[in-house]
């Protein structure tokens, strides 16, 4: 049985891709989520084949789970769905760890065909941007100048990774929330990114999580 696990924080949506995903042979859905950070504890939890996940999504959105489960390294392979397909927030997803990435645009059997491939250990993506996408994540990597953290940043950034909140990263560290936050902009500004999820990805990318 392809065990899935879904997310997706607008209900109408989650439950139309819950009751797709439960009519198809051999397929169970073993639990939904409507913020990523419910969906990473129920991953962790029940390990299911694929997890099916919106890209925005609150308090960890797709690209950050998929960042998170590959960090982990648990069993969880991460399928994307996105309204957008801009490059960008596709590449995003693929350097994060998705194994796969699907516009909210496709039709049930693409959408169950991204499943069973993801599943299977082949990577989906949309046709025409593969390669463009492939030939892009490969300049970055070869290109990624080295970033240099200091050890309480790296200590900062790796609670980030673990899913520590910012209050959390204070009270472990015995620093204020302000402090935590300046370094946590810090971390941002040396890696070009903006936000928590980014950060992780950019940072297994990179080589310093791994």
């Amino acid at each position: 049985m392809l065990t899935v696990a879904v997310g997706d924080d607008h209900p109408v949506v989650r439950a139309g891709l819950v009751q797709m995903l439960a009519a198809a042979s051999g397929v169970s859905v073993v639990a939904e989520a409507d913020d990523g950070e419910a969906l990473l504890a129920a991953v962790r939890e029940l390990r299911p084949r694929v997890v099916l996940t919106d890209f925005r999504m609150p308090v960890l959105d797709g690209a950050a789970v998929a960042a998170q489960v590959a960090l982990e390294r648990l069993p969880s392979r991460v399928l994307l769905l996105s309204a957008f397909t801009d490059p960008g927030i596709v590449l995003r997803c693929v350097e994060s760890g998705a194994a796969g990435f699907l516009s909210k645009d496709c039709d049930r059997s693409t959408l169950l065909r991204a499943v069973h491939d993801v599943a299977a250990g082949r990577d989906f993506l949309p046709g025409g941007l593969v390669p463009e996408l492939l030939d892009e994540v490969r300049r970055r990597r070869s290109a990624a100048p080295a970033v240099a953290l200091s050890g309480r940043e790296r200590q900062i950034l790796e609670s980030v990774a673990a899913g520590r909140s910012a209050p959390s990263i204070a009270a472990e560290t015995y620093l204020s929330l302000s402090t935590v936050k300046t370094y946590l902009q810090r971390i941002y500004d040396k890696l070009g990114v903006s936000d928590r999820g980014a950060a992780v990805a950019e940072a297994m990318r990179r080589g310093i999580l791994q």
